[in-house]
């Protein structure tokens, strides 16, 4: 079984629908606002620098900070963007003051820059002037409360908060909610906890839970956290399901969106014609609370060319602890794998395009970071092994040739897939594959919260 790709530049757009009934919110969904610098206008270190971002990124998913303390740690557009995100605009507050928000159903918690002294550390990796990053600001909002120690929301990220400047019989108190520091494989961000008004035009959510940060680090936008904690805007809407469509991007940030609809309310939401589901994993009772905030799926098998790729069991199935299989992650660009799964992939690539007469670009994986990669040049298209996975419940996501390999000329293609290169033989902390936003492409997704489940179908999304 083998996939094709035309040479062809490809374009990025994202399509998202309702399934639904009852009350459902659309918002736009884009490729993040900010051309690479200079320095990464070459085509193989702009894929250096994605794969190393995939790659960071996934290290702190399985790595994540345990500590939460103050001293450690409707319709909207959706744009994917050319440091590898997905973006949405939010509007918060009374009056309503409009921001960007990277989407991130690997994390929970929604914020926003905030304050006119906002400072972000390094944000000219994305060509960004810190002078224009869209601030909220909380003295223009009537509805802007800071929430206090007292509040229970508080303890959605800080659980063991002790107030010690109250009175612990009394329900009031004047002291605030400790200030949050929380880490992406990106940057970093910390900041204090409001209660606001979050608005649509067919719905509004007073008393929303979100961050007002003060200091990031490589942190242009806000980030709106669609993870599985309580916090999360899915939990703090009450939405039955949301879905998302990612067509290729190119990371070029052409101005192009489409549709992230929310479905909640009343009535039950059928099913879309021809999406495949598999069940969600119930959530590891982990040492790591993080891990809380991630959608498990289990994968029960990966084929390339139809040859089952001989990946260990105890990497594709998480166990109890949350250790070891896959979870479903926007804000990773890249797939990743653990070595022990990558390899066995990577071989088999290898030994199947072997036959096809396309020599290895050993040149070009040191520079771009990715492999293996392969001389195509004078092809007029490429014709490669097809990459599948199969989850429980018999579900499977054939993905197109451009879903998991990528070329930027006509010489050379490699795949879009990332590892850590570990050594180790057993399995380490946290999910052992990450399905990045890449591999989503021209798949219609669906998280279905009410009835746990994930569903895909494969299509064309504009």
């Amino acid at each position: 079984m083998s996939s094709s790709l035309s040479l062809l530049p490809l374009f990025s757009l994202i399509s998202i629908f309702s399934l639904s009934s009852a009350y459902s919110t659309t918002l736009s969904l884009s490729p993040t606002t900010a051309s690479p610098p200079p320095p990464l206008a070459n085509p193989w270190q702009r894929l250096n620098h994605l794969s190393a971002a995939s790659s960071t990124r996934a290290h702190l998913l399985k790595h994540p900070n345990t500590s939460t303390s103050a001293a450690a740690a409707t319709k909207a557009p959706l744009f994917p963007r050319g440091y590898g995100g997905y973006s949405i605009s939010l509007s918060f507050g009374t009056p309503p003051q409009t921001l960007p928000f990277v989407m991130d159903t690997g994390s929970s918690l929604v914020w926003f820059p905030c304050t006119q002294r906002y400072a972000c550390n390094s944000c000219n990796f994305v060509n960004v002037n810190p002078s224009n990053i869209s601030i909220f600001l909380p003295k223009s909002s009537s509805s802007s409360m800071i929430i206090g120690c007292k509040n229970p929301k508080c303890r959605w990220i800080f659980p063991d908060v002790q107030c010690k400047n109250c009175d612990q019989n009394s329900t009031t108190c004047k002291e605030f909610c400790p200030p949050y520091i929380i880490q992406y494989g990106s940057g970093s961000t910390t900041g204090l906890l409001l209660s606001e008004t979050l608005f649509f035009p067919e719905k509004s959510v007073e008393n929303f839970f979100v961050g007002c940060s003060i200091f990031s680090s490589r942190q242009p936008a806000g980030i709106a956290g669609f993870g599985r904690g309580p916090e999360s805007l899915p939990a703090q809407m009450g939405l039955k399901r949301f879905s998302y469509c990612l067509v290729s991007h190119r990371f070029d940030d052409e101005p192009v969106s489409s549709d992230l609809v929310f479905v909640g309310g009343g009535g039950a939401a059928g099913a879309a014609a021809g999406v495949e589901y598999t069940p969600f994993r119930k959530n590891p009772k982990s040492a790591n609370p993080a891990f809380q905030d991630y959608y498990y799926v289990t994968l029960r098998k990966i084929t390339v060319g139809g040859v089952h790729v001989k990946a260990p069991y105890e990497f594709l199935v998480a166990d109890a602890a949350g250790d070891g299989g896959t979870i479903v992650d926007s804000g990773t660009t890249f797939t990743f794998m653990e070595s022990r799964v990558f390899e066995p992939v990577a071989e088999e690539f290898e030994k199947q395009v072997g036959r096809r007469n396309y020599s290895r670009a050993r040149e070009v994986e040191d520079r771009s970071g990715l492999r293996p990669c392969f001389n195509v040049s004078g092809e007029g298209s490429v014709s490669l092994p097809e990459l599948s996975f199969h989850f429980k419940g018999g579900a499977e996501m054939v993905l197109p040739l451009a879903d998991y390999f990528s070329f930027l000329d006509d010489s050379v293609i490699c795949m879009t897939v990332v590892t850590n290169n570990s050594t180790r033989e057993g399995i380490g902390p946290g999910p052992a594959i990450i399905l990045g936003n890449y591999q989503q492409q021209n798949f219609y997704m669906e998280y279905d919260l009410e009835n746990e489940r994930l569903g895909f179908k494969r299509q064309l999304c504009k």
